[in-house]
């Protein structure tokens, strides 16, 4: 069997390829100047209407370019790959980070420069917003005992208190139907039904005049890209170049003003509305949801009338995808290892069925499959919505294209996502609807509100450090829930899980209540108005989504380190309570002196050599689900802020889609008692713990399918390693596609691939400068391998390189 390559076909697209890649992280500064300004210049202004007329002012004054050959145009900084900065979230960080670093670009990894020519000037910005931030707003609310908690990092919300929401899909299809201006309409129309001596109406005409002011703002914005492409002309001889700017120019008089009436003008509308989402808020994990169902009927049209090739519209989705590479966020160093790798998890899934179980892939499916293979980008994030009935092609295309070694794409079970949803209320039509967001999170496309995964951080195996140690971190000393007794206090191993149940209620309370604090901010401080206005009810109730506007709101924080809690149970489970070959009192002191000396490494080698979650060992995959089970009886008591506000759901539910916070997460836990050493990285997703996974890849899915999945609906991450040689030939290949079949048979949620071995990761790392195109799964999303700081880097090489 011959390897099928993936190559880029059209000279314009490479050379675009070549500048993204080559261009080094920058910061641009104009954003945070121009909404200084707008705030300074409406302090009085109700804040939906001072966030309209801040982002009317971004829009209207920051840098434009059409670059040489682009046919998708509109950047979100004055440079591609540069981020833009969002003071109104926080600044202390960056003035901190400025005055002990004197850039962004001393960071072990995720580095960003900013000129020194506007240094001066962010810090002056820095001033204004000193104590009126988000960051600052929710610092001054939180209690004690969180901030402690905070401290200890068995939890972390700083991403919910340093940033917008993002993980959402706003409602493309409605803004193909009908345009800006269709959705100008629907706010003015509600605006005229107001009746301003009602309750809340003073509120929501406001709201609704913020709207159109920042549909309108859009629109203007692509107007300026129309004006500079007509300025261009002038200034070219060529008549081809003449003719694309020509085309531009009248792509961005129409849309997305006016619903497009071709491919072309469709897939600059979804950039435009894309973009802006992410200049009016810097919340990541904006996705653009099933591209491949709602451009098709566009393809479709173009390609039987004749107006387009195959070709072409490959070029202008490898244009979006290019596009897409260049947007990038700037993260506080405190939270950017969460996320490491410069990721923006920027999700577009292909295929599925409808409510009828028809299959709905189609030829755009393929085409965009293809399309991504051949970029080799970090993004889009590509899905790929699998079946029962998922055509043989399309599940061996898929695997042709993880075969490559991209990372791409992830492949997400209908099987078990279409009913998790239909559990937590959804209805039938939209559940077969849904889309991933971001990594491996789930939402129904202009129907759900924020964050469907990406609360604050709960660090599990931390957690069971402290349930092991009475509630005194050993790390830093304090103490957070103390008097349930420690490991050698407990005289059976029910008096230790009652232990870690008490624990596992008190650090999900203070989760919440991070949770709480930053929603609560962010609806008063910085409501997303672009967004609301794309987001169904928002204009019919007159609520941004952070109120209570979306159809649907449920949500779930991040849970990290499962695989290393049933292991450490495991441990003692068997040694101290079953076989008592270990007293409690040996094992605390090796962990504590992180098994030095020959009965520490003694000691180690027993805890590594306990059953091991991963293999299909039913004593510790019962564990895992029990311990897991914990989590979820707690945290179906609590509700978020949206709760009867409006939205079907307000409830919580779980997720093991932890991106890169597996490596700092380990990086502030001690020795463990599943063998692992002080401050290694814990288990990333839902995945085995690194090398432990001994029974090959259906041994790891024998364990992860029995975990509660069907209640797991913030969304199940499973990564996997296979050495190119495990998918080589026709033979080996097959085995593989057999194993996605049984992947879906199982009922998994999702599964993704890094294809490469070690020994090339070691390669990379030795030798960067040679690995540039090397692209990696780090958790639900893929980054160039040599961006990665060396603890992510040595997280990747350590996990289990599979056997079939």
């Amino acid at each position: 069997m011959k390897d099928k390559v993936y190559q880029i076909q059209s000279p314009r697209v490479e050379k675009l390829r070549e500048s993204v890649l080559s261009k080094r992280p920058g910061v641009c500064i104009e954003r945070a100047r121009y909404i200084t300004e707008a705030y300074q210049e409406n302090e009085a202004a109700p804040i939906y209407l001072k966030r309209a007329k801040a982002v009317e002012k971004i829009l209207q004054n920051m840098s434009i370019y059409i670059k040489d050959g682009e046919l998708i145009v509109g950047n979100q900084a004055s440079d591609e790959r540069t981020a833009p900065i969002f003071p109104e979230y926080a600044v202390e960080w960056m003035e901190a980070e400025i005055e002990a670093e004197g850039n962004f670009d001393k960071r072990s990894g995720d580095n960003f420069h900013l000129p020194k020519e506007h240094i001066d000037e962010l810090l002056e910005l820095v001033q204004y917003w000193k104590g009126k931030t988000l960051h600052a707003k929710c610092y001054q609310l939180l209690p004690d005992e969180v901030k402690k908690a905070s401290k200890v990092k068995v939890i972390h919300g700083e991403g919910n208190m340093t940033s917008g929401d993002g993980h959402i899909v706003p409602d493309f299809e409605k803004v193909l139907d009908k345009g800006l201006e269709g959705i100008i309409a629907e706010a003015q129309a509600e605006l005229e039904k107001l009746d301003l001596g009602e309750v809340d109406a003073i509120r929501r005409k406001a709201f609704l005049e913020a709207i159109i002011l920042t549909n309108k703002s859009v629109m203007n914005f692509a107007k300026r890209y129309a004006q500079l492409a007509k300025d261009q002309v002038e200034e070219v001889a060529d008549p081809t170049i003449k003719e694309e700017l020509i085309k531009i120019a009248e792509l961005c008089e129409r849309v997305p003003a006016k619903a497009p009436r071709n491919f072309y003008e469709a897939v600059q509308t979804i950039w435009f509305i894309h973009l802006v989402l992410q200049i009016e808020s810097n919340g990541h994990s904006a996705s653009l949801g099933r591209v491949d169902q709602y451009l098709y009927p566009f393809y479709k049209n173009d390609i039987e009338e004749g107006t387009i090739t195959k070709e072409f519209a490959k070029e202008l989705l490898e244009c979006l995808w290019i596009k897409l590479f260049s947007i990038i966020k700037l993260r506080p160093t405190s939270h950017a290892g969460y996320g490491a790798g410069y990721p923006t998890y920027q999700n577009v899934t292909i295929g599925g069925q409808n409510a009828q179980g028809k299959d709905e892939t189609n030829e755009l499916s393929y085409l965009i499959l293809e399309s991504v293979a051949e970029m080799k980008l970090t993004q889009p994030n590509l899905s790929v919505r699998v079946h029962t009935n998922s055509p043989e092609r399309f599940l061996r295309e898929a695997a042709e294209v993880i075969k490559a070694g991209y990372g791409m794409p992830a492949l997400h079970n209908d099987e078990v996502i279409i009913p998790s949803l239909l559990d937590k209320g959804v209805s039938y039509e939209d559940t077969y609807g849904y889309t991933m967001v971001g990594c491996v999170e789930v939402a129904v496309p202009g129907k759900w509100g924020y964050r469907c995964t990406g609360m604050t951080f709960l660090n599990m195996l931390k957690a069971l450090e402290l349930t092991l140690n009475d509630g005194v971190d050993p790390r830093t000393g304090y103490e957070l829930f103390k008097g349930q007794g420690s490991l050698k206090d407990f005289a059976s191993f029910d008096e230790l899980w009652k232990a870690w149940e008490e624990h596992i209620a008190y650090y999900t309370k203070l989760s919440v209540i991070v949770d709480h604090v930053a929603d609560t901010q962010l609806e008063e401080l910085v409501p997303d108005i672009l967004c609301s206005s794309l987001v169904n009810d928002c204009i019919k109730r007159g609520k941004t989504v952070k109120e209570g506007g979306a159809i649907y709101d449920m949500v779930s924080g991040l849970q990290v380190g499962l695989a290393n809690v049933a292991n450490s149970f495991a441990s003692i489970k068997k040694y101290i309570f079953e076989e008592k070959s270990l007293k409690a009192e040996e094992l605390m002191e090796s962990l504590a002196n992180n098994f030095a000396g020959d009965r520490g490494q003694f000691i180690k080698k027993m805890l590594l050599d306990a059953p091991k979650y991963g293999n299909g060992d039913d004593y510790v995959d019962q564990l895992a689900v029990a311990a897991y089970k914990t989590y979820m009886n707690q945290i179906k008591n609590y509700k978020n802020t949206r709760y009867g506000r409006g939205p079907i759901g307000g409830n919580y539910y779980m997720s093991t889609s932890g991106i890169s916070s597996n490596v700092p997460m380990g990086t502030v836990t001690g020795a463990t008692p599943d063998g692992r050493e002080a401050e290694k990285p814990t288990a990333e997703g839902a995945s085995p713990t690194q090398g432990t996974d001994v029974k090959g890849p259906t041994g790891v899915l024998n364990s992860v399918t029995k975990l509660p999945t069907m209640m797991i609906t913030g969304g199940q991450l499973l990564n996997q390693k296979f050495p190119p040689e495990l998918v080589a030939g026709e033979r080996q290949f097959d085995r593989f596609v057999s194993f996605i079949k049984a992947f879906i048979n199982l009922k998994a949620w999702h599964v993704q691939f890094n294809i490469v071995s070690s020994k090339t990761l070691r390669a990379a790392q030795h030798n960067p400068e040679e690995y540039r195109d090397l692209i990696v799964r780090v958790a639900g999303y893929c980054a160039q391998f040599v961006t990665l700081d060396q603890k992510t880097q040595d997280d990747i090489i350590a996990r289990t390189e599979q056997k079939f």
